[in-house]
């Protein structure tokens, strides 16, 4: 099920980007093996980012551990990992090793700097990789400090889902040529690129350095968030002079007052005029008035609230596996059905599946058992 089924690929398991690519692929339809570590018999069927995945669980600084591995890379469209630049090579499991056991074999490898350049040996966050691409520099309000859009920008934008594109485009081109190779994901890199748009407004003299002063950054009083009398908040996106026009429509401005939308000297005294206009009516009255309408509106949902909005139930947005509320998988497709299978397994649980798939006979699986190379749980 899923337009990547008859695709495998193996999930040295980590934190962060890594998982979130492994369930990007798995949503998907790959069949994706997690890879866990022995002695991580935690249940997690409350991790989101590692549901839909198989897990067998290794001791990867033995050499049966390792051999496990490479047998499994015999049958696998691709690997990933998330280590530090020159860990996977000193565990035998880098590039070479693996890619020895299957040419078309797709290496991808996910660190916040990237392989090679004077801080790919440094430790480091989101925050920073986003720091350094000019992303978080662009994030926050006027006259405050930058503000990190929780990780969403470095790890699972820039990181773990650049990482999903770059596997699959390896693949499809190792199909035609017949020689896989190594996908090098920065999260630095992948944040960078996400600032595309606004890298061309800035060589167009169209943006303004200090954060909180521009279209799309709260700048605009006709681009951002206000509070309404119940202490709940909105969002306005009317940039469009057809919407901008219903804006004042809707919310009864003066049209002379807000007749020159794109005035920047005169955004500070607007944003204060329409906040105090917002701050008249609930969020649910402000719904009423101009939700589904072309004002560009929307209700600021927590997460409880986002799942229980209509639009959301009419798309399926979100669902429950095994009680847990979680996004649906995302995109969807015209022909080819996507779902999810089960939710985060306990290291270890397919463990016997992983090895008898992969060709070890009972005797090879014993030993393997014996020797604590390989971890089995019961759920």
């Amino acid at each position: 099920m899923g337009p990547l089924k008859g695709i495998k690929i193996i999930e040295l398991a980590g934190i962060g980007p890594g998982p979130f690519c492994g369930m990007m692929l798995s949503d998907m339809g790959a069949e994706v093996i997690r890879v866990d570590r022995t002695g991580g018999s935690t249940r997690r069927s409350n991790d989101v980012l590692a549901r839909g995945r198989k897990s067998i669980a290794l001791d990867l600084k033995s050499e049966a551990g390792k051999s496990v591995i490479l047998k499994l890379c015999e049958g696998a469209d691709a690997i990933f990992e998330g280590f530090r630049p020159g860990v996977a090579e000193r565990l035998g499991l880098g590039p070479e090793e693996c890619m020895a056991q299957n040419e078309k074999l797709v290496y991808g490898r996910m660190t916040g700097w990237g392989q090679d350049g004077p801080m790919s040996q440094a430790a480091g966050h989101d925050i920073n990789y986003i720091a350094l691409s000019g992303a978080l520099s662009a994030i926050g309000a006027k006259n405050g400090k930058p503000i990190p859009p929780l990780n969403l920008v470095g790890d699972f934008g820039g990181g773990g889902m650049v990482l999903a594109f770059g596997l699959v485009c390896g693949i499809l081109e190792a199909h035609k040529s017949g020689t896989g190779q190594v996908v090098d994901t920065a999260m630095v890199d992948g944040a960078a690129i996400l600032m595309s748009m606004f890298y061309t407004m800035n060589a167009a003299g169209m943006w303004d350095s200090q954060r909180g002063t521009n279209l799309l950054d709260t700048g605009a009083h006709f681009y951002d968030t206000y509070e309404t009398s119940d202490g709940e908040y909105i969002s306005i996106g009317s940039i469009e002079p057809q919407f901008y026009a219903l804006l004042i429509e809707k919310a009864e401005l003066d049209p002379d007052k807000f007749s020159a939308q794109m005035d920047r000297s005169s955004w500070a005294a607007r944003k204060e005029d329409i906040a105090a206009v917002f701050l008249k009516k609930t969020r649910a009255q402000w719904c009423e008035i101009m939700e589904g309408t072309d004002v560009c509106f929307a209700p600021v949902l927590s997460l409880t609230e986002a799942a229980e909005h209509p639009h959301n139930q009419h798309r399926g947005t979100f669902t429950e596996l095994d009680g847990i509320l979680q996004p649906s998988p995302a995109p969807r497709f015209s022909r080819t059905e996507v779902g999810l299978t089960n939710s985060a397994r306990i290291a270890g649980e397919d463990s016997l599946v992983v090895l008898q798939e992969a060709g070890f006979d009972s005797a090879e699986i014993e030993s393997l058992l014996t020797s604590g190379a390989v971890g089995s749980v019961k759920a």
